[in-house]
């Protein structure tokens, strides 16, 4: 990747133009594209599942000739995607080789930025209720100010997570975060939320257990404190699934692949 000053994109030679944005769609294209660059095959990468009704919100995104692509299958299903194709390309991480679960600490972690100001969709309440039976560390952006250890560098966070006996998901409805994704190529068992893709991700008793019943959570959560020995029979198929499911390579040939042909086929 390249960074361009703006006033310069409208003279570059593309293929192809990827939004990720709104913003980027409906006002950026006008104001930096060049009108030949806007006659370029387009795709629309959408990161989340709807925010407002969870079913019958219409993507703004309206174009047959363009493609929609989705981070998951949840997301894909419950978008309103108009006439526009639409696709699913899985999350793609990188965790360092070297980063071991040990699962040494006695308590679960979670990874969620700004959870006190989005509230019940990013699970607060959820969050709150398990950490008073459960003891619980709460990493991210505003985690200090529910007495949480605060911000962790992108580049440490699969280390410094590895060392908690699970990775503990609250959020009710979001799409699939990648730092779960990234926990669970560290080899960490993922405990959450039966909601969104996190269902198919995490097979109970196999990568972890989801449910939607928050007692049945802290039941699971107590029972990998109190036997490691099942807690590392589960980071093992953790592991084993996030490389197959979220690994880089897969990634970059199903964008290979999706890209080419679309450009190919738009010519």
């Amino acid at each position: 990747m390249h960074d361009v000053p703006v006033d310069e994109v409208k003279d570059l030679e593309l293929d192809a133009i990827l939004f990720q944005h709104r913003k980027n769609y409906e006002v950026d294209q006008y104001e930096i594209l060049s009108e030949a660059q806007r006659r370029l095959p387009k795709i629309y990468l959408e990161h989340d599942p709807p925010q407002e009704h969870p079913t019958n919100t219409k993507h703004w995104v309206d174009d047959p000739a363009m493609l929609l692509v989705h981070v998951t299958d949840f997301n894909r299903l419950m978008w309103d995607n108009n006439r526009t194709p639409a696709i699913v390309i899985d999350h793609g991480v990188i965790v360092p080789d070297d980063v071991i679960y040990t699962g040494e600490y006695l308590k679960g972690v979670v990874v969620v930025n700004n959870i006190r100001k989005r509230g019940r969709r990013l699970g607060l309440d959820v969050f709150e209720k398990i950490r008073e039976q459960i003891p619980l560390d709460l990493v991210g952006m505003g985690a200090t100010e529910l007495g949480g250890l605060g911000e962790v560098p992108h580049d440490k966070l699969p280390a410094f997570v590895a060392k908690y006996r699970f990775f503990f998901n609250p959020i009710r409805y979001t799409s699939l975060g990648l730092s779960v994704c990234e926990a669970m190529m560290a080899g960490l068992p993922m405990v959450g939320l039966a909601t969104t893709e996190m269902v198919t991700a995490v097979e109970n008793g196999k990568t972890g257990y989801v449910e939607t019943d928050a007692d049945k959570l802290i039941e699971r959560m107590r029972y990998l404190i109190d036997n490691p020995g099942h807690a590392k029979e589960l980071s093992q198929n953790a592991r084993h699934y996030a490389n197959q499911r979220f690994g880089i390579k897969r990634f970059g040939r199903d964008w290979q692949l999706a890209i080419g042909r679309f450009v190919e086929n738009a010519r």
